[in-house]
């Protein structure tokens, strides 16, 4: 898409960090520089503000990318791209269908009221909860690091969702500032909340993290 729309040497793509790199490499396969911002810290998907600070002359593009089942502010985000003329191009996630979403959905909820000692994800947005995010409050990658360690040795099956941000990756290795994008990477756990999970199965997930909680500061 950015190759049919005359993107390519000399120009910048502004894109997000926090994700798979696979976007930075599509811009620089179309002969680009990919330019990371930071991300919204509820929502995980770039922050309209970051993106317009990102925003040179030779901008031509941003590749936004909606994240685990929440949607990026697309409107802002759009009316960035016409005041400024570039092209906003949208990554999505695979779909699902509707009975799953409403089954996660129900998932997701139960946690929101069981869990503590953790910051459950905002359910705002049509959130479709492909992933259910938590921040592990505490010093940040040890505390986490350790949390998904406990979990797993009591049969809990989760995963860091952004072990890296792709501007700490050697081949993208940039000096900027993306603070929400590093504390997000350092903090963030995905839960599951699948579909096929039973209620005994999320009761389970819900007493092994709150298990957990008194070894970490409070969620605020």
């Amino acid at each position: 898409m950015l190759r049919a729309a005359g993107v390519g040497v000399g120009d910048e793509v502004v894109v997000p960090a926090f994700g798979n790199v696979e976007v930075a490499e599509a811009v620089t396969l179309v002969g680009a520089l990919p330019v990371f911002a930071d991300i919204d810290p509820v929502t995980y998907c770039l922050d309209p503000e970051a993106v317009e600070a990102a925003v040179t002359s030779r901008t031509a593009a941003v590749v936004v990318v909606h994240r685990f089942g929440r949607r990026a502010d697309i409107g802002r985000l759009h009316a960035l791209g016409q005041r400024h003329k570039l092209l906003v191009l949208e990554q999505g996630e695979s779909e699902e269908a509707l009975d799953e979403t409403a089954q996660r959905r129900e998932r997701a909820a139960y946690l929101d009221t069981k869990l503590k000692g953790v910051r459950t994800p905002d359910g705002g947005d049509g959130h479709t909860y492909q992933q259910y995010v938590v921040r592990v409050p505490g010093n940040g990658r040890p505390d986490r690091d350790a949390f998904a360690r406990a979990l797993r040795a009591k049969g809990v099956e989760c995963r860091v969702p952004v072990k890296t941000p792709v501007h700490r990756l050697p081949e993208f290795r940039r000096c900027v500032s993306l603070p929400q994008t590093e504390l997000a990477a350092d903090e963030t756990l995905a839960l599951p909340v699948d579909a096929s999970l039973t209620k005994r199965e999320m009761q389970r997930v819900a007493a092994a993290c709150n298990a957990l909680g008194g070894l970490l500061q409070p969620a605020f």
